[in-house]
């Protein structure tokens, strides 16, 4: 497995224990469709499932993380973008329809910042994120 998808699983691995912590079941990890993949899908309450989008961005140091963060560089959530959330509409009607699924959901995103090196990560959460 190529570097960037051993710091994407470990993102996501972050990212769904933080879901856990925070109250959250999870529902499904890596629901992969052709046309799309929902990285988790989980439920806080039996009413809604929150489709979830994880982005991770790797650095060499704690104090590079926190030079990125405090100066806000680039954003992992800027890759959450209209074409990424138009295929993972596509992708979540299709979980929706397979598990006829009819109560109430949202698309969130959690932006993981990692070093893995002093496994040391920052975690944002960005609720009910819609396309315009």
């Amino acid at each position: 497995m190529a570097k960037h998808n051993d710091i994407g699983k470990l993102g996501e691995d972050i990212a769904a224990k933080w879901l856990e912590n925070s109250g959250f079941s999870i529902i499904e990890r890596n629901y992969l469709q052709k046309w799309g993949e929902v990285d988790i899908i989980a439920c806080k309450t039996r009413d809604k499932a929150h489709f979830v989008e994880v982005k991770t961005v790797s650095y060499e140091t704690k104090d590079k993380l926190i030079h990125a963060v405090s100066h806000e560089t680039w954003r992992p959530e800027e890759m959450v973008h209209e074409h990424k959330l138009k295929k993972l509409g596509r992708t979540i009607q299709t979980w929706l329809s397979e598990k006829k699924y009819t109560k109430d959901f949202q698309i969130d995103v959690i932006t993981v910042r990692v070093v893995p090196r002093e496994k040391y990560a920052v975690v944002k959460y960005i609720e009910n994120v819609v396309l315009e």
